[in-house]
């Protein structure tokens, strides 16, 4: 995929966070795109199909948004309930991906989702820490993550 079409989606996702679409915001977005591009562009696999890369790329994309969206909801429950009943606490999540890239991306994504923080990555790259606001069922926040972030980073951005 060409660099400049994965600037223009980093440039829309930060205008999209940001809530802002202001000539100087989109400087902004434009600079800090260069320079984190211009940091990992040697780990972006190449590939002569640009467009199918594009739309594995968009659908990380819009996968996050509907992550986005669904969690803040579920974290808004969670906090205006009369009763406050959670089990915060932090788990070992086993990682498929493997390049600096990707779990980079994947921490990022889980980090930017309300009610999940990602914390450390072990020293051998194979074990994400994460902290949530509610631990009850450990098994299904990681199959959650296996089938939605991870997978969607496996796929548009396997070498």
């Amino acid at each position: 995929m060409s660099l400049y079409i994965v600037q223009l989606l980093f440039v829309a996702v930060w205008l999209a966070v940001s809530g802002s679409i202001s000539l100087a915001n989109i400087v902004f977005g434009l600079i800090v795109s260069t320079l984190a591009l211009g940091l990992i562009r040697h780990q972006l696999p190449g590939g002569d199909n640009h467009w199918l890369r594009l739309t594995r790329v968009l659908s990380l994309v819009l996968l996050f948004f509907k992550e986005l969206a669904l969690s803040a909801w579920k974290v808004a429950v969670l906090v205006t309930r009369p009763r406050l009943d959670v089990k915060p606490g932090i788990f070992a999540y086993p990682l498929t991906v493997t390049t600096d890239f990707q779990i980079t991306l994947l921490a990022n994504l889980i980090t930017l989702t309300p009610g999940t923080l990602s914390v450390d990555v072990s020293a051998d790259r194979k074990t994400l820490y994460v902290h949530a606001i509610d631990c009850s069922d450990i098994e299904a926040t990681k199959n959650d993550i296996r089938n939605g972030f991870e997978k969607k980073i496996m796929e548009a951005f396997q070498g």
